[in-house]
């Protein structure tokens, strides 16, 4: 069994991270901008987390879960991104609420939302609102249409709700993959609507620090998650610019062929690989043969020639053997992995890549998370803490930013103004 990273373990030297001292106050929900600004406590800076009294992050309720020691569910989406975080639950549609987000936000560098266009306004804590009561404040918003700013126009698309397959949707990466005759396959590979958009914030947010200590003015980052999809995919320029509309005949080969244990990816895009390509299944025959000229006519041949060929002679190898016989060839392959190949992988093991979070529910087996893959010489990995109860920290961030006293706290609970 592959050696996991735990929470608590600390790799390499330990020392400052260069996020030390940054503090940034999150209002967020699920999986976009909890991802970003995890990474970010994962460098340094200290996230403390606004959650809903009762129901929290709504991560919390996605599947499959976990319970924690008050017996709620934690979601396999919540567990995911909100390691060393800390949580203070505020009922945000309160006015005494909204007035100790605005308190607490001159004592962090950063406010950050995810709500959906317009309803973080509705609450009374949008740019405006945040800018007033912090003049140096960086507000970064992540949403699915964006906000209109200076210089942007107003999406017609502003007040939809937008999770991550439905920018992933409106990009033309469904259709452009899309078997002749079949409806897209949503959601292929998980969020990466969500992990995209969540790094371009990130690497806003920074930008926005940097101008902000230049400057000593409010910065705004506003990040569409549709915008982020176009600027990722290869709609725009490969496909509708070039002229290859909803097609794939110009690519070449980008398939999955059977193995005996399973699938490998091979990719073949340039006509001089040609040569090479054939050399690993024993098809020398194709090299001079017309009918394999042009990429374009690799497609066409795939299922009547090309993959019966490959997947007869890889029907006695493993999928890794035959990735390595097509890499050893100078191409581009690999293996198409299971769950449990994944977390096994001696790769991730060697960089830390898979963390484990004691569970707290009598499970034996601890919680797998995916580590910080961003690698810095000289900086320690670790330690993280596990993800925080819902208002966990409630008392103990507003005690120490806001100065309240046992009474005031005592007060505000009763009212169901915290939790």
């Amino acid at each position: 069994m592959t050696r996991h990273f735990d929470v608590g373990d600390v790799i390499g030297t330990p020392g400052p991270k260069p996020l030390a001292g940054i503090r940034i106050l999150a209002l967020e929900q699920m999986q976009a901008l909890p991802f970003g600004t995890q990474l970010l406590a994962r460098l340094g800076a200290e996230v403390v987390k606004i959650e809903s009294p009762g129901s929290g992050d709504l991560g919390r309720g996605s599947l499959p879960a976990m319970v924690d020691p008050q017996g709620r569910s934690v979601g396999a989406t919540f567990l995911r991104n909100n390691l060393s975080k800390r949580s203070i639950a505020i009922d945000l549609k309160s006015e005494a609420g909204r007035q100790l987000v605005l308190d607490l936000a001159p004592h962090f560098d950063v406010v950050a939302e995810n709500f959906r266009s317009g309803a973080i306004e509705r609450l009374g804590l949008g740019w405006d609102d945040i800018v007033a009561a912090h003049p140096s404040v960086v507000y970064v918003s992540l949403s699915g249409f964006g906000h209109a700013m200076d210089g942007t126009g107003d999406s017609p698309y502003r007040t939809w709700p937008a999770l991550a397959a439905v920018v992933e949707a409106m990009s033309g990466i469904y259709d452009m993959r899309r078997p002749e005759g079949q409806p897209p396959v949503v959601s292929p590979m998980g969020a990466v609507g969500d992990i995209s958009s969540a790094l371009f914030a990130v690497i806003g947010l920074l930008a926005a620090l940097r101008q902000r200590d230049a400057t000593g003015r409010a910065q705004r980052v506003d990040i569409a998650m549709f915008d982020v999809l176009v600027a990722m995919a290869d709609i725009v320029i490969n496909f509708s610019s070039l002229g290859v509309h909803g097609g794939l005949g110009a690519v070449g080969i980008m398939d999955a062929f059977a193995a005996s244990d399973g699938y490998v990816i091979v990719q073949v895009i340039r006509e001089a690989q040609w040569p090479a390509f054939c050399s690993v299944f024993g098809a020398e025959d194709w090299v001079d043969d017309e009918r394999f000229a042009t990429r374009a006519t690799w497609r066409d041949l795939m299922e009547s020639d090309i993959r019966p060929r490959i997947e007869a002679w890889a029907a006695h190898r493993t999928k890794l053997e035959v990735a390595e016989a097509f890499t050893a060839a100078g191409l581009t392959s690999g293996p198409c992995f299971t769950d449990t190949e994944v977390v096994e992988d001696p790769h991730l093991a060697e960089r830390h890549m898979i963390v484990a979070m004691e569970r707290t529910d009598g499970v034996a087996d601890p919680v797998l998370i995916p580590g910080n893959p961003i690698k810095i010489e000289g900086l320690a990995e670790g330690p993280e803490r596990r993800v925080p109860w819902l208002g966990e920290h409630t008392d103990e961030v507003l005690a120490e930013d806001l100065g309240l006293d046992v009474d005031a706290l005592a007060s505000l609970r009763a009212n169901g103004i915290i939790a």
